[in-house]
Formats: C-alpha cells, structure tokens, sequence
C-alpha cells in the first residue's frame, strides 16, 4: 500500500490530554450553537425561518448598494443581497428575505354594520416572493430584471424542517452507536458515537463563529461528514481490534492502541487528502449556491481526521482505564 509516512512511531495517546482540552473547546462552542439555533438567535437560512428567495439577473451592470438602496425605500432593508460572479452569471444577485414583512399586504374585512375595514397583515412564503419581485421591477423600470428562480417557505414549514433536521441528527448518532456496537462492541459504539458527535457539533461551532448560514444544504452537509468520520474511525477501530488479539502477548492496552492508530496513519491522511482535494475544487468553482454546503464538508474532513486519531482511540484507553476489561 502507497504510503507517505512510513513506520511512524508517534505517542498520540500521550497527549490525549491536550486533544481532550482543545476537543473540549470544540464541543462547548458547539453546543452553544446547537441552543443558538433551537432559540432562533443563529445565522438560519429561509428553510429554517420562512421567507422568500429570488435569483435573477439586470440587463445593465447594477450595485448591490443601489440594489440595498431600492429596496429601502419599500421596507426591505434587512434583505440579503448577494452577487453572484461567473461564467453566465453577469449583472446577477441573489435577494433573500427571512420570516415576514408585517403591514405589507392589505386584507379588507367589514364590521356589522356594514363598514369596510382594511388592516395591513404580513407577507411570507409565496406574497413575499411576489413581493420582492414587484419592488424590483418598479424601481428598476429603465434596467429590466430577469428572474431565474424563485425559493418561496413559509414560517410554518420552516419550523417543521428545523424539528426534522434536529431528528435526522440525532437518529443518524443513534445509528452510527448501534451499528459500531454490533460490528465491534458496546465500548467502541459508545467512543465511535462521541467523536462523530463531535464532529457534527465541532463544524456547526465555526458556522456559529464564523457567523455563516446554517441552510439545509449545511446540515446534509453535517450527516454526510458524519458518515465520512464513522467510516475513518471504523479503520482505525478494525486495526485495533486486529492488535487487541495479541493484546496479552505483546504490550500493554495503550501502546496497542497507538500502535494501531500509527499503523493506519498513512492511509488516514491518504483518504483525507483526496477526499478534501475535491472538496476544495467545489469550494472554488461551485459558485454561491453551494458555497457553504463545500465548506461545511472541507471543515467536517478536518475535523473528522482529527477526531479519528485523537478523540475516538483515546476514550478507548480513558475508560479501559477507568473500568478495565481485560487483565493484564
């Protein structure tokens, strides 16, 4: 097998103590952003709060400034306004609104005695992006506005797809736990689970710090890292597994586990390096759309090597050496 360091010999268990404290660090700004984003207070996309997106394109060079000015006017102000650069993508934005807007559409009702009543109620969803698209088409009448797509959710479904994205979560830990549990054994599901989870809350800790939006294509970006963290650690857990064998013969149980931890080092970094190559490519070409969908992935194989090496093998030998399993 191609390798690119050969018989390594490196003490990882030795400072497990370092990586539980940076991995620490890690979690708890991860946690934090998991409650930020169950109490609303995070950076959410419209899939998450309701609102309306559209993406289109002017006849005529324009600003985002004098796109953000125009839409002023009408009560937009707190839209998100993106240019989107590239090849078939000239004088193009993306305009994005979140939640409602109130008092923006008005709603006629008649009292008992027959008077007419108009109350301005709020827009979402579909009036929202009918909205958006009619204040850009009149304070834009000289420059023509061509729209490509339209992203319409309402607050309801919003709130129904944050509940689900939260599931999907946690029952993909729940399953990763089970899985490693019959393959190997209770002890390895349980450190298998913790460093995935780790993973998971590790990335969506930077998003929170970082300020990014967390989209749905973010959390399918998070499951898919969990998957390619489990399928990292497994290696690493089938070479100890192999090594644990010979467990009273050779060494003792942490020199194992580091032993078999340097043994897939090679391949580990291998992996991770062609994995975050291609990455890396759709992070550069891939455009606005799927920006934060790579760099979620570029981040989770990071992080997901990490955790391999420094999280998952050493709650091994914290807990065999809290509860020993095997006798010396």
């Amino acid at each position: 097998m191609m390798r690119i360091i050969k018989e390594t010999n490196i003490n990882f268990i030795g400072k497990r103590k370092f990586s539980f404290m940076f991995s620490g660090l890690l979690f708890a700004l991860g946690v934090i952003a998991f409650l930020m984003i169950i109490m609303g207070e995070a950076n959410l996309g419209i899939d998450f709060t309701g609102g309306a997106e559209i993406i289109g394109s002017f006849e005529n060079p324009v600003s985002v400034d004098e796109v953000r000015s125009a839409l002023s006017e009408v009560g937009y102000g707190k839209a998100k306004i993106q240019s989107i650069t590239g090849e078939g993508f000239e004088n193009s934005f993306m305009i994005r609104v979140q939640g409602s807007i109130e008092n923006a559409i008005p709603e006629t009702t008649y009292t008992e005695d027959g008077n007419m009543v108009i109350n301005m109620i709020a827009a979402e969803g579909d009036q929202l992006g009918d909205l958006l698209k009619e204040a850009i088409s009149d304070k834009f009448k000289e420059n023509k506005f061509i729209l490509d797509s339209t992203n319409n959710i309402s607050a309801k479904v919003g709130e129904k797809l944050t509940g689900d994205a939260i599931k999907a979560i946690i029952f993909a830990l729940l399953g990763i736990l089970v899985y490693i549990w019959i393959r190997f054994d209770f002890r390895f599901g349980v450190a298998a689970t913790i460093a995935t989870f780790h993973d998971v809350l590790a990335v969506l800790g930077i998003y929170f710090l970082l300020n990014r939006e967390v989209s749905l294509l973010v959390i399918t970006a998070l499951l898919t890292l969990a998957g390619y963290s489990l399928t990292d650690t497994v290696v690493v857990f089938d070479r100890i597994r192999e090594n644990l064998k010979n467990f009273r013969k050779r060494t003792d149980y942490p020199s194992t586990i580091n032993m078999s931890v340097n043994e897939v080092l090679s391949r580990t970094i291998i992996t991770s390096i062609t994995t975050l190559s291609v990455v890396l490519i759709l992070l550069a070409f891939a455009g606005e759309v799927l920006f934060d969908f790579a760099l979620a992935l570029a981040l989770g194989i990071l992080v997901g090597t990490y955790s391999s090496v420094f999280v998952a093998s050493p709650i091994m030998v914290e807990w065999e050496k809290r509860s020993p399993k095997r006798v010396k």
